[in-house]
């Protein structure tokens, strides 16, 4: 039975995360930065100014919270870096260059570029269709939108009501999986390794008790922090999140200064084998095509963007204007893929141990832990400490993460009520993770993850022309300053009066 499910499972992960899926993700992007006129470039002096320009003004909109019920504007981007910013930032980048070779880093940063219209688009769209819960808490998400945005045009009620439950399902379940079990059994194996080689404390019913106390111990800080809702998730992901990752960006520069010698053929060979073929580590023949597949599913599985999975926190922000947090999604994008996943890359490239002359691995070297190595070369142990914390921290904060993306899941399908069962068993789940031997229930739930987008594509190319209205509302009142031009900030036409009212609070 296992091995059945195992087949069938690989069949629809490689058609989903395949060309297929990639297909449909990046066609995504590419169609919404054509619409909104190439926005992260057009005005991309805008939204840096607008996010992380924002941080430094006095009183900034950005960083303080209106109401005890919604989180600001900074916490949303640091709770969805938290769910974003993990291990494949880090070991995920170094598998792409050592697989699909130092090429694949620039169709990563192409499945960014355009990654960041298609974040940006599920933002304004999740912000736009959100509503207050029974709490009075924010939701939004693909579900509001696919039922209440794509259900509203004709004949599609029946098929946008079965979209949403779809992708609140596929949300739950890989909440579990990738987004719990999978990311604990890292932290497991990256602590065992790090700090406890070569200890064994034995076994208890087949079971390691290393594993037992380690999974303890984080199910115990992921109660505290887990069910004090979003509001200590968001606390804990902005005071983390910009530590880990601003340190893992200063060790990374220190390495590429090291090796500066290294570095005009680094970019030389990202951007060579980008375009030609080479001959693969092992004396396979490589292709461009392989390449290009292993920087695009990179990219996608680094920032997530075209999955709709950010969307659930982003929508809990106190903004009004939806395409201003949009450009927080650029901007979550940008920083996720332009910069963490290229600090990776140059780390990779600089360190000697690929070939930058055949894009080939210089010596045989394990991807998962090259970049440890890589920080061991210049740090020490301190160095190789420095990444197994990073990578534990960036790993648990996706946990955090991907818990909210699971409660506003389960709030769709049963209610606030159904949220706090939920809590209580995706904690205890985090002992499975930190026990589990196999990993086909993170394989299922990859799957599940990618089963995300289906619906929320749908639902974004559908709404895009109420995304480019928006858009262009937004940049008429805003950038060109034109006046008596009347917001468009919300589907329900009451709550938008009320939000109209206060904009010039932001």
């Amino acid at each position: 039975m296992l091995e059945w499910i195992t087949k069938v499972n690989d069949l629809l992960n490689g058609f989903i995360w395949g060309p297929t899926g990639l297909v449909l993700l990046i066609g995504t992007g590419i169609l919404m930065t054509l619409y909104t006129k190439v926005f992260q470039i057009s005005h991309i002096g805008h939204w840096f100014k607008e996010t992380i320009g924002s941080l430094f003004k006095k009183n900034s909109a950005s960083t303080k919270k209106t109401d005890r019920k919604s989180i600001s504007q900074f916490q949303a981007l640091c709770t969805a870096l938290a769910a974003t910013v993990g291990t494949g930032n880090i070991a995920g980048v170094a598998a792409a260059i050592v697989t699909g070779g130092p090429g694949a880093v620039f169709w990563m940063w192409v499945a960014a570029f355009f990654g960041m219209m298609t974040n940006y688009s599920e933002n304004v769209l999740g912000i736009y269709f959100r509503r207050r819960n029974k709490d009075g808490e924010w939701s939004g998400g693909a579900m509001y939108y696919l039922n209440d945005g794509l259900g509203k045009k004709k004949g599609f009620k029946g098929v946008a009501k079965v979209l949403a439950v779809l992708f609140a399902v596929f949300a739950i379940l890989a909440s579990f999986g990738i987004g719990n079990m999978g990311q604990v059994n890292k932290i497991t194996l990256n602590i065992q390794s790090a700090f406890f080689s070569g200890t064994d404390l034995g076994t208890i019913g087949g079971v390691s008790v290393l594993g037992l106390i380690i999974g303890v111990a984080l199910v115990a800080l992921g109660a505290v922090i887990i069910l004090g809702g979003l509001q200590r998730i968001a606390t804990v992901a902005e005071k983390v999140i910009p530590f880990m990752a601003l340190s893992y960006i200063v060790g990374a520069l220190i390495i590429m200064f090291i090796n500066i010698e290294n570095l005009g053929a680094m970019f030389a060979a990202i951007f060579k084998f980008a375009f030609s073929d080479r001959a693969a580590y092992g004396g396979v023949v490589g292709t461009v095509i392989f390449g290009m597949t292993q920087g695009f599913k990179r990219g996608v599985f680094s920032n997530e963007a075209g999955l709709g999975s950010s969307v659930m926190v982003h929508s809990s922000s106190n903004v009004k204007e939806p395409a201003r947090q949009g450009m927080w999604g650029i901007f979550e994008v940008f920083f996720d893929t332009m910069i963490i996943c290229t600090m990776t890359a140059i780390v990779v490239l600089s360190s000697g141990y690929i070939d930058l002359s055949t894009g080939n691995p210089a010596v045989k070297v394990d991807d998962s832990t090259l970049v440890s190595q890589t920080f061991g070369q210049v740090f020490g142990v301190a160095g190789e400490w420095f990444v197994a914390i990073a990578m534990l921290l960036f790993a648990f904060t996706t946990v955090l993460g991907w818990s909210q993306y699971g409660s506003k899941a389960v709030e769709y399908l049963f209610g606030t009520k159904g949220v706090k069962v939920y809590k209580v068993i995706f904690v205890i789940m985090i002992m499975s993770g930190a026990i589990m031997t196999s990993s086909l229930a993170w394989d299922i739930s990859d799957t599940f993850n990618g089963f995300m987008m289906v619906p929320n594509l749908i639902a974004v190319v559908a709404l895009s022309p109420l995304v480019i209205k928006i858009t262009k509302n937004y940049v008429d009142r805003r950038i060109k300053r034109k006046t008596n031009i009347r917001p468009m900030l919300s589907y329900d036409s009451q709550l938008e009066t009320k939000m109209i009212f206060s904009l010039e609070e932001e």
